[in-house]
């Protein structure tokens, strides 16, 4: 059975065509596959998906059965390049990334959401109580 339990190529069992890990015909791409060549899925719905199981989410609890949507090369569409407003909006989110909340000082760097604060706030021993 194995691996094969997930070959679907015309969809009547899961609804969409179906392929194991690494056993997807050419054409088709993931999201970060497109990306990669500078293409994006251009509104297209899923075209296929793969599915494998994994150990490592089966240990955490979650479902075992991980999946990636595929989409048609050939519908792709190349991605749409950085307008200025653009990179000065991405510009002002980091930046606004970089200020603490708590001294309101520029810590130089993006705040870890982690810690929600700098690093000099998060070990200044006034706020570990």
């Amino acid at each position: 059975m194995g691996g094969h339990r997930f070959y679907d190529p015309t969809g009547s069992r899961y609804g969409v065509p179906t392929f194991p890990w690494r056993m997807a015909p050419d054409g088709y791409a993931t999201r970060r596959q497109l990306r990669a060549v500078g293409l994006r899925p251009g509104g297209q719905d899923i075209a296929a998906q793969v599915l494998w199981h994994s150990r490592r989410y089966w240990a955490k609890g979650t479902s075992p059965i991980r999946v990636a949507y595929l989409y048609r090369i050939d519908l792709a569409k190349t991605v749409r390049p950085m307008t200025p407003a653009k990179w000065a909006a991405l510009a002002k989110a980091n930046t606004a990334r970089q200020v603490c909340p708590e001294c309101r000082t520029d810590a130089g760097y993006r705040i870890p959401t982690s810690l929600g604060m700098c690093v000099t706030c998060a070990d200044s021993p006034q706020l570990a109580a």
